[in-house]
This record gives C-alpha cells, sequence and structure tokens, in this order.
C-alpha cells in the first residue's frame, strides 16, 4: 500500500503504524487524553484500537485533504470487511494526535 499521498509526517507516521499493527508506535503518536469519534459516536480510543491494531488497515489512500489531515481510502477490517473510509487528524502544538475522527466515506 502506497504511503506516497501522505504529506503530513505524524499522519504518515500514524497510517504506517496502523498498517504494520505496531501499537507501541500508534499509542506513541497521540496524547494521553486523545479522543475518538467513529461516524460521529464518541468511542474509547485506548480500547477501540487495542483490538483494531493488526486487524485493520488501508488497501489504498485515494485522496488526502486540510494539509495533509484527512485522509480518504478504502480500508479493510477483519471483523467489518471492506469498505470506504476516512481518518481525520487534529494535532496540537507538541506535534501529538489529540482528536482522531474515523467512519464511512462516500465519495
Amino acid at each position: 500500500m502506497n504511503t506516497g499521498k501522505l504529506s503530513n509526517t505524524v499522519v504518515k507516521q500514524a497510517i504506517e503504524a496502523l498498517q504494520n499493527g505496531d501499537k507501541k508506535a500508534w499509542f506513541a503518536l497521540f496524547t494521553n487524553d486523545a479522543q475518538l469519534f467513529d461516524d460521529g459516536n464518541k468511542m474509547n480510543f485506548k480500547s477501540f484500537f487495542e483490538k483494531a491494531l493488526g486487524h485493520e488497515r488501508f488497501t489504498s489512500i485515494d485522496k488526502v485533504e486540510q494539509n495533509g489531515l484527512h485522509v480518504y481510502g478504502k480500508f479493510h477490517s477483519d471483523q467489518w470487511g471492506d469498505f470506504k473510509t476516512y481518518f481525520k487528524f487534529t494535532i496540537d502544538a507538541n506535534s501529538k494526535i489529540s482528536k482522531l475522527e474515523i467512519g464511512q466515506a462516500s465519495y
């Protein structure tokens, strides 16, 4: 899977950690109180990604917007199958991800 379209360094590191199922690298990129919203519903960030990492990944990156913070692409979940998704990152002044919005995309 090509990550060449990812222009934001922190986002690129996060997507690469997701792709590799690397929990240590993934969680290190986020603030301790990072917020997660899945299709607009607030979720427990830590427990959600403890389960998802290693079982979910992008199969393609189709477009990147908002200075590299919004990523759209085809996605595979061992539990939910294949679908289009978005990941919208919010990065704080310390270059840590403080909020992640994910959900099914229609583009």
